[in-house]
């Protein structure tokens, strides 16, 4: 039926093309390659034409630059690397902002130059090449408008300045492009300029922001004859030594290892990382998890958020689960027995992807990865005997992705996940249909996907089924969308995929209004207006329905705020209770908050966010607020405090399941959390990083208000006994990085990282937070120090090693 309509839809929408001039830049051989400092005095630089006439982008289209802030480009070309040469014009160069930052953090308070550089000229995927004013380079890869900057390549790029503004010079190397080994290349190009002090971007090809993708909007490059796809071989080889030191116990352990990408061919490359170590990835921040769903944590190993673009097509791969918690169980006990030793996590012992695209604009992606066998250990307290419990087999990860592009801006994608365990576990498999199907005139978009899970636990497979389909307006300053979600009873892509709730039949409708060209008042600002239905799947009952509207302004100055309201109609939660059909009722509500953000260009800056909650027919409501000041002490020293503190007074959630049914408690939820991050950068190669959190919340039950869950959803007054479970809960958890990390050579990394984390969870609720914070320093520490080193190994240049 999905693919009727989508059929349907796609007769009658527009086929008008995107209207655009497009330009043309004429690329240049040469044999004198230039020197990469930034300073634009080679001879090579003076004989190349200069592309320029830019265009404005931002606040709007409208507006025409003035002469003194021109921006030059020059475009050459050799066997092996791309040159291209920047002229940003400047009149007060001295004004021009360079805060120093490190690699991919290009964004801060300094100005910008990009090259966004498609060599398929397909208007959907682009490399784009970032330095700054302050000498900060990035790299990131575009596609359907998301922009990835886990994406990393190795480059050379520099900047100069003088009493005229500051110059860009890159060199970019062919083995950190794909393109097809064809004697004339199609490339397509567009260049960024952005001024942070005026608070503007421009675009040598014209880009209208209020239609389509950016991607769509390059010029063209001519000219590229002759050249080959370099062999594409780079090793990233690393060391790492960990001293760990816990409760009077220390250990150390020097562990080595190898990252590969390596070109299959001109379109396909194979990323694999033997015997990895992710010791050094950033730590998770928990809090503390009162609800029926699993507390999930963003990716921070490099491995899996680098690249990643492909198989995350269909949303059913969450890289979490590779390495996450076992799947098994240590089972019954005997009398005298204890757990000594459960890991709570499973170690990966080699992952690999292969992606790439081919000309005829079709994405081909492979991934696996490999987890070693997990054992619990038991021990017999009476005789000291021990024995090991396998609580997760040697475990296969695999994906394969079919992802096929036309007309610029859109796509539909075939997407199978498989997890195959040894032994008597659980397998899984999942496979989605993806699509986002745009018109040419980029009026209108229709997305969706149907995805099929089947999981078999050694009893035979259990089908679940997901479809999702919606309609976009997606030009004009009025827009809108309609949408469907369904999900069946026996939904389940968790084994390599996310999903927290299954059984559901839900609806939205919404609509935006904004503007795209400033006003006096208003560089810009939007208006959101979203209504939900939700029902079950099975029974096909009401759940809830929901209205939501908020709005956001943004000033000349750069101060930036907004106002966001919401309605939420008596609701029946079929989670909450953790029992397969039951429900708990919550009464209607409504909540209204905003926020504040000022001009971040100044030395002195805050974020504050402020938000209310109230619940009809009950004396339940929540209170929030979150401080964010920051200073930047000068262009090396930025440190930015953040404070949450919010409050929620009579709550109610599950406690305790029993043969006598099941508790619902009233609670007074608390959550305080703190944290720090303080960068001192010497240069763009070298920093010290502080970061610190520490997260505190409790649930008081003081009150000693304890229902019994009736069928229909209400709550009947009962006793409770606390022998069976006291649901106070303090949870205190402390972590603190300081590092130093130094980019000593292109691709190759320093990073000596220092690591102290506490941890404290018991029943003393009615603690405050100075109280509940000393009992977290009466806790055993660990204490962590690792150095790693990574060095880039370029093959293709192993000659001229020599």
């Amino acid at each position: 039926m999905i693919l009727r309509l989508l059929t349907l839809l796609l007769l009658l929408l527009p086929t008008s093309i995107l209207a655009q001039e497009r330009k043309n830049l004429e690329a240049t051989r040469i044999e004198n390659p230039p020197k990469i400092d930034g300073i634009l005095d080679d001879e090579v630089w003076s004989s190349l034409p200069a592309f320029n006439d830019f265009n404005m982008y931002e606040p709007g289209n409208e507006g025409v630059i003035p002469p003194e802030y021109q921006t030059e480009v020059k475009f050459a070309y050799d066997d092996n690397f791309v040159y291209v040469a920047a002229y940003l014009y400047d009149p007060n160069p001295q004004d021009i902002l360079t805060q120093f930052s490190q690699r991919d953090e290009v964004f801060v308070q300094a100005d910008v130059f990009t090259i966004a550089l498609n060599t398929y000229n397909d208007g959907i995927n682009e490399t784009r090449f970032y330095i700054n004013s302050a000498g900060t380079i990035g790299d990131a890869f575009v596609s359907n408008g998301r922009t990835d900057f886990s994406y990393n390549v190795v480059f050379s790029a520099r900047t100069s300045m003088d009493d005229k503004g500051w110059y860009a010079e890159f060199r970019i190397p062919y083995n950190a492009l794909r393109f097809p080994e064809v004697d004339v290349q199609d490339w397509s190009v567009n260049f960024y300029r952005r001024l942070q002090t005026q608070n503007q971007t421009h675009t040598w090809n014209f880009i209208e922001n209020s239609v389509g993708n950016e991607t769509q909007y390059n010029g063209t490059v001519s000219g590229v004859r002759g050249i080959n796809p370099p062999l594409r071989l780079t090793l990233f080889p690393f060391v790492q030594g960990v001293g760990t030191s816990f409760d009077g116990e220390s250990d150390t352990n020097f562990s080595a290892g190898m990252d590969i990408k390596y070109g299959l061919s001109d379109s396909f490359t194979l990323d694999t990382t033997l015997i990895p170590d992710f010791g050094q990835a950033a730590f998770d921040e928990v809090r503390l998890n009162l609800g029926p769903f699993e507390q999930t944590f963003r990716e921070n190993r490099q491995f899996f958020v680098e690249g990643i673009e492909l198989f995350n097509k269909g949303d059913i791969f969450f890289s979490r689960r590779v390495g996450n918690a076992p799947t098994g169980s240590v089972g019954p006990l005997e009398e005298n027995e204890r757990i000594v030793e459960q890991p709570s996590k499973v170690n990966l012992l080699n992952a690999l992807k292969i992606s790439g695209r081919t000309k005829e604009k079709l994405g081909v992606g492979f991934f696996n990865a490999i987890t070693e066998r997990t054992f619990a250990s038991i021990e017999d307290t009476l005789t000291g005997e021990r024995r090991e419990v396998l609580i997760e087999p040697l475990a296969n990860y695999n994906i394969f992705v079919l992802d096929q592009q036309w007309n610029d801006n859109s796509s539909i994608s075939l997407i199978n996940t498989n997890v195959l365990r040894n032994g008597n576990f659980r397998d899984a498999n999942v496979t989605a249909l993806a699509f986002d199907v745009a018109d040419k005139a980029n009026t209108f978009r229709t997305s969706g996907r149907v995805v099929v899970s089947n999981v078999n636990e050694g009893n035979g497979f259990k089908t679940g089924l997901r479809t999702e389909f919606d309609i976009f307006k997606t030009k004009g300053k009025f827009r809108y969308r309609f949408g469907h979600d369904l999900a069946n009873t026996t939904l389940d892509i968790n084994d390599l995929g996310l999903n927290f709730r299954n059984n559901f039949n839900n609806f939205v409708v919404g609509g935006s209004y904004q503007i795209f060209e400033p006003t006096e008042t208003f560089n810009f600002y939007r208006i959101n207006l979203t209504v939900r239905h939700r029902r079950l799947y099975e029974p096909d009952v009401q759940t809830g329905n929901s209205i939501f509207t908020n709005a956001f302004f943004v000033t000349p100055e750069r101060f930036a705020f907004g106002v966001d309201a919401s309605y939420n109609t008596e609701s029946d939660d079929y989670f909450e209770p953790r029992v397969a059909g039951r429900f708990l009722t919550y009464p209607s509500n409504y909540g209204f908050g905003g926020f504040v953000s000022s001009d971040f260009r100044k030395k002195f800056a805050y974020d504050l966010n402020l938000g209310y909650r109230k619940w009809d027919a009950e004396q339940q409501y929540r209170y929030n607020i979150n401080l964010s000041p920051r200073y930047r002490f000068t262009d090396n020293f930025l440190v930015v405090w953040s404070t949450n503190y919010s409050k929620n007074e009579n709550n109610f959630g599950w406690i305790f399941n029993d043969d006598n049914g099941i508790i619902i408690g009233q609670r007074d939820l608390t959550n305080i959390e703190n944290s720090l991050t303080a960068s001192y950068n010497f240069d763009p190669y070298k920093a010290i990083d502080l970061r610190f959190r520490n997260f505190w919340s409790t649930a008081n039950h003081s009150d000693n208000v304890y229902w019994m869950l009736n069928d229909d959803g209400s709550r009947t007054r009962t006793e409770y006994d606390l022998e069976n479970r006291d649901p106070d809960t303090n949870f205190n958890i402390w972590n603190l990085d300081l590092s130093f990390r130094w980019r000593f050579a292109p691709g190759s990394e320093a990073t000596l990282l220092y690591r102290n984390q506490m941890f404290n969870q018991n029943d003393l609720a009615n603690l405050n937070y100075s109280e509940s914070l000393e009992a977290l320093f009466d806790q055993p520490a660990q204490h962590t120090l690792s150095l790693r080193i990574t060095y880039f190994v370029d093959v293709s240049n192993f000659g001229n090693w020599f």
